[in-house]
């Protein structure tokens, strides 16, 4: 097993769930953990509401699973690994109201998917295509994962759009951020969706800013005719792109992880360091308001 001082492969995957077949999801979900296991990754991330496909509105408490009714299904249909594996996947979480939109952190080992936490999703849009405040509530503590690979930041789809947020993360001491996301593509004056555009130029600032390899995981396929883009894709912390999936179609990317390259580009421009000593001020200026 990977230690965080040594290098380690990162698996992002992204595919087109069947909406509202929480079993036949969980059966695509675990077919990938096996093979990132094969390929060596320590940590694979999936996309927002991976389990049950997005656009269920209404019917969204239909198909939402506490966090340990999902390791329970997982572990059922995942088998025996080559190597043990940390999962980030986006769940639709059972509450005693409307249901969260989540992310599972689960730790993947000898045919058991044993629960490492939960991320629920703060910023819910409610505009355009979107009505998630209708049907989800909000979270409200940040996501932050202490995994076997180390300290790993969370944030869903639109948490993302507003930078304090990674920001935050960085100061708690996030190495990798990860994105799951679901975002129906929009925007075509460009070779890629506009929307698939904006999440590249705000994750490759986040990295770029914080010394931390950025990660999104983006759901594809269609949905009452509502296409999600793919693209999935990572920076590293000089904010350069290392891989991209394809757009549209399902695929798994494989990215190396060295923990050295961020302490080197934290050295050399010491944002994150700078914005730690002047944070007390910040807070002194937010108070004031």
């Amino acid at each position: 097993m990977a230690s965080p001082a040594q290098p380690w492969t990162l698996g992002v995957a992204q595919f087109a769930p069947k909406k509202g077949d929480v079993p036949a999801n969980l059966d695509r979900i675990a077919a990938l953990c096996r093979q990132a296991a094969r390929e060596d990754a320590r940590l694979l991330v999936m996309p927002e509401s991976a389990v049950s496909g997005y656009f269920l509105e209404g019917a969204a408490h239909l198909h939402s699973l506490s966090g340990p009714e999902l390791g329970s299904m997982l572990t059922a249909r995942l088998g025996e690994l080559t190597n043990p594996v940390d999962l980030l996947v986006g769940f639709y979480e059972k509450n005693e109201g409307r249901p969260y939109n989540s992310v599972a952190y689960l730790r993947l080992d000898e045919g058991k998917a044993e629960l490492g936490g939960v991320y629920r999703k703060i910023f819910l849009p409610t505009y355009g295509v979107f009505d998630e405040a209708r049907f989800h509530a909000p979270g409200n503590e940040l996501g932050l994962f202490e995994t076997r690979v180390g300290k790993v930041g969370c944030l869903i789809c639109e948490d993302v759009w507003h930078s304090i947020m990674g920001s935050l993360l960085a100061l708690r001491g996030a190495e990798v951020i990860a994105v799951p996301s679901a975002s129906p593509a929009r925007g075509f004056a460009h070779e890629k969706p506009g929307n698939l555009l904006r999440y590249e130029r705000m994750l490759k600032g986040l990295a770029d800013e914080h010394g931390v390899y950025a990660v999104a995981s983006m759901l594809c396929g269609f949905e009452g005719g509502k296409g999600f883009t793919g693209g999935s894709f990572a920076y590293g912390p000089d904010g350069e792109m290392l891989d991209q999936a394809p757009l549209h179609e399902e695929a798994l990317i494989l990215v190396p992880i060295h923990p050295g390259a961020i302490e080197t580009e934290r050295r050399q421009t010491p944002l994150l360091e700078d914005l730690k000593e002047i944070w007390p001020l910040i807070k002194d200026w937010i108070a004031a308001e």
